[in-house]
């Protein structure tokens, strides 16, 4: 698969590792992760920001384990976040988990379906 990675320079430079615009040629597979939220296979819920953030990623890893790939392949990451005062944690999170990968993303302050879950992140995927 190719992946090419746009950041147009008449256009807001990105911020936070990501990519304003990823292009795909020649993938054979592709993933559309659900929206994951921060419960674990028991349903328990984590304290705080932080940990809820964790327990979302490691949720993703599962999803994409399950499908046979791995963090590389994510092209496209959307986060649902409870309030706009996590957007920083949400970032240092989510930067530890994606390193110097640098997908399309998009952060969206939202109402959350359960008021005890602080966010929610869906990928999507492709070899």
């Amino acid at each position: 698969m190719k992946r090419e990675a746009f950041n147009a320079k008449n256009a807001p430079q990105p911020r936070g590792g990501y990519s304003q615009a990823v292009r795909l040629e020649d993938f054979q597979r592709l993933l559309l992760v659900s929206g994951q939220i921060p419960a674990s296979s028991d349903d328990t819920v984590p304290a705080g920001f932080e940990a809820q953030a964790r327990q979302v990623w490691l949720n993703v890893d599962a999803q994409l384990k399950a499908a046979g790939m791995t963090k590389a392949d994510i092209v496209k990451v959307t986060t649902y976040l409870a309030d706009r005062h996590h957007t920083s944690a949400n970032r240092e999170i989510r930067s530890e988990y994606l390193g110097s990968l640098a997908p399309a993303m998009t952060v969206v302050i939202a109402g959350i379906f359960d008021g005890a879950w602080l966010l929610e992140v869906e990928v999507v995927a492709a070899q």
